[in-house]
Order: structure tokens, then sequence, then C-alpha cells
């Protein structure tokens, strides 16, 4: 009676767990297999979030580039009705405060855009992994760094291949300038400014194809 009373216990335990193995005396062969098996689950269940955050983390970048591409096509608006004759100077410098306050705003989204804490756009490599319990993958995604720089919306160094002063005020560039660049010639630093904005005072230099330079002295 006890031998069929014990037997009776595991077989009321088997069906309130509703698990065929409980521990190894049913089966300890079966439970270590029943083990492995969970954990490659286990793996394959975190393996699927993992890569649901990865596909979330690359949806905000997109949703942050999209936003971008509003703004700078805005930007390229603004650029295009400013260089027309028909805009008066103080038309062009409300032009120009919505262009910087533009700037601003991309330089913003670049640098504040993040996913679960971690910055969304940066040049680090960013590793999803995954793992069925067995064998091991990982999917390397790279975004890449947003900033006014990298979109080539600020002002940076023009090189001068020759940086000496000629008698006739001239020195050949290794690249065409943009409007706000500067250049150091014999001491003396020179800021390039658009055709359409003119020379307006000493240092400040007109943006000429083929790039050579011309100065205000």
């Amino acid at each position: 009676m006890q031998s069929t009373q014990t037997k009776l216990q595991n077989t009321l335990f088997q069906l309130s767990s509703g698990s065929r193995i409980n521990s190894g005396a049913d089966d300890a062969a079966g439970l270590a297999i029943a083990n492995g098996l969970e954990a490659n689950i286990t793996a394959l269940t975190q393996s699927s979030q993992n890569a649901n955050s990865g596909v979330g983390s690359l949806q905000v970048a997109d949703g942050a580039l999209a936003q971008v591409t509003t703004l700078l096509n805005r930007a390229v608006t603004l650029a295009t009705e400013g260089a027309t004759g028909t805009v008066s100077t103080t038309q062009r410098q409300a032009l120009d405060t919505e262009y910087q306050q533009i700037n601003t705003e991309i330089a913003s989204i670049g640098s504040s855009t993040n996913f679960n804490g971690t910055s969304v756009f940066t040049a680090s490599t960013q590793n999803v992994f995954l793992s069925d319990g067995v064998s091991n993958s990982t999917i390397s995604t790279t975004t890449g760094a947003l900033s006014n720089a990298t979109l080539g919306l600020v002002a940076g160094n023009t090189t001068v291949v020759t940086p000496t002063t000629y008698a006739t005020g001239q020195v050949t560039l290794a690249n065409q300038p943009n409007a706000g660049d500067q250049v150091t010639v014999g001491g003396s630093t020179y800021t390039f400014r658009a055709t359409s904005a003119g020379v307006t005072a000493a240092g400040d230099v007109l943006i000429a194809l083929p790039p050579t330079l011309h100065w205000a002295t």
C-alpha cells in the first residue's frame, strides 16, 4: 500500500505540474535533455528580443533622418530665396536667422537622439547578438555620426596650395571654398563670402571659379 501511495503521489504531482519529469528521480536522462531544450528556447526568446531592439533603434534613426531631410529641404528653400536679387538685406537677414535655427536643430537631433539611453547616431558599430543556445551570431549595424559638419553645414578651412602673397594678390586653392571658410595668407586671415553678398570689408573675399582667391586689402 505504501508503494502504491508513493506512485499515486507522483502521478498526482505530474498531473498538477503538467510535466512528466519533475525531478531527476522521474527520468534523469530525460531531465538533462529537457533542461538543454529549455536553455535553447530561452536563448532563442532573448535573441528575438535583441533583434526587435535592434530594429527599434534603426526605426528611431529612420524617423530622425526623415525630420532632418525635411529641415534640409527647408534650408535649400531659404538659400534659394536668399540668393535672388529681389530680396532686401533685412529680408535676407530674416532668412539667415531661420537657417541658423534649422542648423541648430539638426545638430540637436544628431546629438540627442537615443534609443534606450544609447546614442543612435554614432560612428561606433552596434552589434545585435543572437544565439540558439548552441551557436552564436552577430548582426552589426553602423548609422554614422550626424552633425552639421558631416552634412557640410558649417564653415571649414580651405587648404592653400601656395600660401605665398604674390604681387598680384592671388593664390591657388586646393579645393573649392564655401561661404564662411577662412584661409590665412601672408599672416592675414580672410573669410569667404558668397558672390551675392559682395566684398564689404577688408578680409572679405569672393568665391570664384576656378578656385582662385582674390582678396581685399
